[in-house]
């Protein structure tokens, strides 16, 4: 994908409750490998979503607004939508993934 395509899809697997907020690992979810998220938020009102949302953020290194729920509110398996260019990003996504 171009760098300029604003919009780029990461599948997340969920894991709310957890001891400390963690990113990193990969899981092969329903839609493709994704991402592993452990935050502290309980999975209640859209708070775990929303610190995983931020979570997301802060790991890849991009704003909290350049990053959206697309699918899965009320799913452990979710899809964020990133605005950031890839090249931002992209390679930092790719480490986290592997780091399991």
């Amino acid at each position: 994908m171009s760098s300029r395509v604003p919009g780029v899809s990461v599948p997340v697997r969920v894991r709310p409750g957890a001891g400390r907020t963690r990113v990193g690992g990969r899981y092969d979810g329903p839609h493709g490998p994704a991402l592993i998220v452990a935050v502290g938020a309980p999975a209640v009102d859209g708070k775990a979503t929303e610190a995983v949302r931020r979570a997301l953020a802060a790991a890849l290194g991009v704003r909290p607004a350049e990053v959206s729920l697309r699918l899965g509110a009320t799913s452990r398996d979710k899809v964020f939508t990133v605005t950031a260019p890839e090249s931002v990003w992209e390679s930092r996504l790719t480490e986290l993934r592997d780091d399991g």
